[in-house]
């Protein structure tokens, strides 16, 4: 982990504005080098159609790949498999507590009668159609297709369009992909990944009808590629790479901060994590604990490779400069181990899910607490929130005048109009 040193008596003292512009660095490296080839993907996608999203998946996923979409009876084969294992029971529970988070987020729409002669209103309407992306290729990610489809149909989304890479030995998802999105609803799933899965959604394709937004998590160049394609459709956010914050004092348990830091860099090397502490001896300890856990963690390798290469250490004088080093590297999942997390939660500005004590592990956070894992990454907590029912609505303003109160209004307009040179606005008020 690269030392952050914020103390007064440090050889060169750090600022929040010189970690600030570190973190703002995390993943810049990987987005530069894939930048022009996702615009070249995508731009073949566009004009290629059907052929060229198979030629990447030949090439990328799955070499014998000649169809995009995935046969709904391999889905019902797909939830016959699970249906016996304990993770069909597992995703029922988890689902229904997401069901129950979300609904808490629902809003009407509203008119109201403010004035005689004037009523003013909000018309809420959920998306035709969206696309959503679940990652995969070496891994599965059921809880995904959970936390992003369950919102989704609590905000009545009419159809849903799920793409994840195809596994390399059989060209179809995971089981428990494809089990995850029949217990929502979804049968409309496509075998693709990568740039050129946006690029189907976004455009459109001859299998692939095109979407109005595209949400949920992937690598840089998923996230590159909903970046590029923004405005031709909407997106969620940047999801992705993964990466956590860990805020903690001198009563933390090593081991607890040690496991929260593990969790969340195992998905990926390129993953980022922040320990900021004002106890350089509880620091050394959690460090130590890494080391003895890592021991015989299967993805040991990848989780040494995010510590060394993406992540902080930040040490700091007082515990409110901690919180400030936080809310600059702004992280996607947030654990508050000090004595007293529920007094640090004001003082947070930015984070996805901010999780308090150590019994709100980010496992639990991931996979069955309530609230979507889809969360902000790379800073973008300081301007976006984590994947909610709001993703899923429009919101459609509605006026509505009668003759006499339209005339009381007329020469307020009319100044606008008048003011800003557009003299057909000013005549238009009457």
């Amino acid at each position: 982990m690269r030392r952050l040193d914020f103390r007064p008596n440090a050889t060169e003292p750090a600022t929040i504005g010189s970690a600030r512009a570190l973190f703002d660095t995390r993943f810049s490296d990987i987005q530069d080098s894939a930048e022009q080839t996702v615009r070249e993907i995508l731009a073949a996608v566009k004009t290629g159609g059907d052929a060229a999203v198979l030629d990447y998946t030949r090439r990328f996923d799955y070499a014998q790949a000649s169809a995009l979409r995935v046969p709904e009876a391999a889905i019902a084969a797909a939830v016959e498999r699970i249906q016996g294992t304990p993770l069909w029971g597992a995703m029922e529970k988890s689902a229904a507590r997401i069901a129950d988070f979300h609904r808490r987020q629902l809003r009407e729409s509203w008119v109201t009668l403010s004035t005689p002669g004037e009523t003013l209103g909000q018309k809420i309407t959920a998306l035709r159609r969206v696309g959503i992306y679940i990652p995969g290729g070496a891994a599965a990610y059921p809880s995904t297709v959970l936390m992003v489809g369950v919102p989704a149909k609590v905000a009545g989304v009419r159809e849903l369009a799920l793409t994840t890479p195809p596994s390399k030995e059989t060209g179809l998802p995971p089981d428990g992909t494809l089990a995850a999105a029949a217990l929502v609803g979804i049968t409309e799933v496509y075998a693709v990944g990568g740039a050129q899965a946006i690029g189907a959604l976004a455009y459109g394709t001859q299998s692939v009808p095109r979407v109005d937004k595209i949400v949920g998590p992937g690598n840089v160049y998923v996230n590159l590629a909903k970046r590029q394609v923004f405005g031709t459709v909407g997106i969620d956010m940047l999801a992705g790479p993964s990466e956590v914050g860990v805020l903690v004092d001198s009563t933390t348990d090593p081991e607890t901060a040690a496991r929260e830091l593990i969790c969340q860099t195992e998905h990926d090397p390129l993953n980022s994590a922040l320990l900021a502490t004002t106890s350089e001896a509880t620091a050394e300890a959690i460090l130590a604990a890494i080391e003895r856990q890592l021991s015989d963690l299967p993805r040991a390798a990848v989780v040494r490779q995010a510590l060394a290469e993406r992540s902080f250490l930040a040490l700091t004088e007082t515990l409110s400069q901690a919180i400030a080093v936080v809310n600059a590297y702004a992280p996607e999942h947030l654990h508050v181990l000090c004595a007293e997390p529920w007094s640090v939660l004001p003082r947070i500005e930015n984070a996805g899910a901010i999780l308090l004590g150590p019994h709100s592990n980010a496992a639990l956070g991931d996979y069955v607490a309530g609230p979507s894992h889809t969360l902000p990454t790379a800073g973008c907590a300081r301007f976006a929130s984590p994947l909610n029912v709001d993703d899923f609505l429009k919101k459609s303003s509605i006026v509505a005048f009668d003759q006499e109160t339209a005339a009381t209004l007329a020469a307020l307009a009319q100044t606008f109009g008048r003011y800003e040179g557009l003299e057909g606005h000013a005549r238009a008020a009457v």
